[in-house]
């Protein structure tokens, strides 16, 4: 199965999060904060049920796969100290979510989408794998061409917010890893307690 290309609002609604953050998919959760279809009498969802859920969001959120999520997982699991929150600062080192924290594109799909046409380059290398972990010192840039530099101008103007841990040149369109994200960074309300206890079944 590939990505999710459905409903966007329908996820945010079931899963009760913005895990799609364009503007349908946040005006379907701000209007009717309830699960999609035409019951509301909803049964109690077990503590399996709610554990699928939150695993749900990180999947959504930052796009990947089953198999994905398990490989982080398990990159996370040799890590020293907390699993989840390894797991989670490993989803924020992507490429594609740096892109979209730097502000050249408004959501993680758009960043996917602008990575796999090969618009950016990392550390001078021209890259096109939106699932790339970066490192503190890695610079991201937008490709020297006319029409992508004059995209991302534009997008940059009228972008997200930057965050603590990169610095971005709107001038040069470059973007700085300037140190490895953290928890405090994670935007994503999720209990990744329960996503440990999940997939460590």
């Amino acid at each position: 199965m590939g990505r999710y290309t459905g409903p966007k609002g329908r996820v945010n609604r079931r899963l009760g999060a913005l895990v799609f953050e364009d503007a349908g998919a946040t005006r379907a959760l701000d209007q009717r904060n309830l699960p999609p279809g035409m019951s509301q009498r909803r049964r109690k969802a077990s503590n399996f049920g709610l554990a699928l859920i939150e695993k749900q969001k990180i999947k959504y959120y930052y796009g990947l796969r089953e198999r994905q999520l398990r490989r982080y997982f398990d990159k996370a699991r040799r890590i020293k100290g907390n699993t989840g929150e390894a797991l989670l600062v490993l989803c924020e080192r992507r490429l594609d979510n740096v892109v979209c924290r730097a502000g050249f594109a408004q959501t993680r799909p758009q960043a996917r989408q602008g990575i796999v046409h090969a618009h950016f380059q990392l550390n001078g290398q021209t890259v096109n794998k939106p699932s790339i972990w970066v490192k503190p010192g890695d610079v991201i840039t937008v490709r020297n061409r006319p029409n992508l530099k004059k995209l991302y101008a534009e997008q940059v103007e009228s972008g997200r917010p930057g965050c603590a841990w990169l610095t971005l040149e709107k001038k040069e369109l470059t973007a700085t890893v300037v140190t490895a994200p953290t928890m405090e960074d994670v935007s994503l309300p999720v209990d990744v307690g329960q996503v440990v206890a999940l997939i460590s079944r």
